[in-house]
């Protein structure tokens, strides 16, 4: 079931005596919303968002309303446009009518929840809603009235995207497509949110909670990995780094079968002889993988790491191309974090500052005093948000909920 969450454009603003109510905000926001896509669709982003929808509409050229809907509604909220601003930023920047509390309203949607959501209870005109993702409730409204719920009782679930109404503590809003599933779709709704979660961690971490707890499995992990593997750091062939994590996997899975409570004595599980891991094909393809778990970066993969390895242990190696253009990507790559040059550069200190003076045409280039700053000019968006662990927490609902499945 697809609704659309934005009402016909209209002018004007509602302000009580001590600010606007709670029912005010909400038209408002459905004042604003429609002024807000119609400024999105309009030619001036064709450019941006028809590529968007194309993609997602196929070689069939087949897209539904629903898709349609959250790919326009992402756009408008995430999307970053070229200057690194969002379309709310420019619909914002244009808008010289707009009192303090829409541009409040409007700047705040640009930090949206994504997840899939239990309904708790109903509450007046608003649902309470657990999200399966990060593990919080939301007091959720809609800015086409109370109508947008019905049909959706206790125990259902939604899959949608929230706002905030900053201006209203604790009140939150539906934002573009809504997807509502009964209660005997959990299985599957677990697994999708089991999904969501894993693969966007970032969505977890909207609870301070998870983040603590993610550290704290992380460490824990981290340190079965190096009793495991005998080292944080591995260099290996793919395949061998392939059976190396497939064990590795198979024996944490051994152990935690065994911590169980009530599991029959020599019972395996189905499953635990199963690959649980699989090197993506540009790494694949490689001479030698890099396998390190950070204490910080969690646990990352590296492309030929071997040959870089090399270049730092190695002087006579510094000026040929093929190493040299190795330790270029490695520095231009905006998915290799500053992690494995800082790590070779640290355990190779008597050659990393002749490393890179021949890569930089820098003679007077040390790396204890330049290092830092070189990393941070060619890899800005590592020092923009703060650190997050590797390992996703799902919430105690999420965990029931795929118990139940399995059982």
């Amino acid at each position: 079931m697809e609704r659309l969450n934005v009402a016909n454009a209209a002018q004007g603003t509602h302000q009580g005596a001590v600010g606007p109510s709670l029912t005010d905000l909400i038209e408002r926001s459905a004042e604003l919303k429609g002024q807000l896509v119609a400024f999105a669709q309009s030619a001036r982003f064709d450019r941006w968002l028809t590529p968007l929808l194309l993609e997602a509409a196929g070689p069939e050229r087949q897209l539904d309303e629903g898709a349609a809907i959250r790919i326009t509604d992402h756009f408008i909220l995430r999307y970053r446009l070229p200057d690194g601003s969002t379309v709310v930023d420019r619909f914002v920047a244009g808008r010289r009518d707009l009192t303090a509390v829409d541009r409040e309203m409007l700047l705040g949607w640009r930090d949206p929840v994504e997840g899939i959501f239990e309904i708790q209870r109903k509450k007046g005109d608003a649902v309470v809603l657990l999200n399966l993702v990060d593990d919080l409730e939301y007091r959720t409204y809609s800015n086409v009235g109370r109508a947008a719920f019905r049909g959706v009782s206790k125990g259902a679930f939604l899959h949608t995207c929230l706002v905030p109404v900053h201006s209203a503590d604790g009140a939150w809003l539906v934002s573009g497509a809504m997807s509502s599933y009964p209660k005997s779709s959990a299985t599957e709704i677990a697994q999708a949110a089991l999904e969501l979660a894993t693969s966007q961690p970032e969505l977890v971490f909207r609870n301070p909670e998870k983040i603590e707890q993610g550290w704290q499995r992380m460490r824990e992990d981290r340190a079965a990995f190096v009793t495991f593997c005998g080292s944080d750091e591995l260099v290996l062939r793919p395949a061998e780094a392939e059976d190396r994590l497939n064990a590795y996997y198979r024996h944490r899975q051994e152990a935690a079968v065994a911590g169980q409570p009530g599991r029959a004595r020599g019972r395996r599980l189905p499953g635990l002889d199963l690959p649980f891991f699989e090197l993506p094909r540009e790494l694949a393809d490689s001479d030698t993988i890099g396998v390190i778990y950070d204490q910080v970066d969690g646990l990352n993969f590296y492309s030929d790491y071997g040959m870089l390895r090399d270049l730092f242990t190695d002087p006579a190696l510094a000026g040929r191309g093929q190493h040299q253009d190795l330790l270029r990507t490695y520095l231009r790559e905006e998915s290799i974090a500053p992690l494995p040059i800082r790590r070779l550069a640290a355990a190779h200190p008597a050659t990393a500052d002749l490393v890179f003076r021949k890569l930089l045409r820098k003679p007077g280039f040390t790396w204890s005093e330049h290092g830092e700053t070189l990393l941070r000019r060619r890899k800005p968006w590592y020092y923009e948000n703060e650190p997050r662990p590797g390992v996703s927490v799902i919430g105690d609902r999420l965990g029931e909920l795929l118990r139940g499945a399995r059982r």
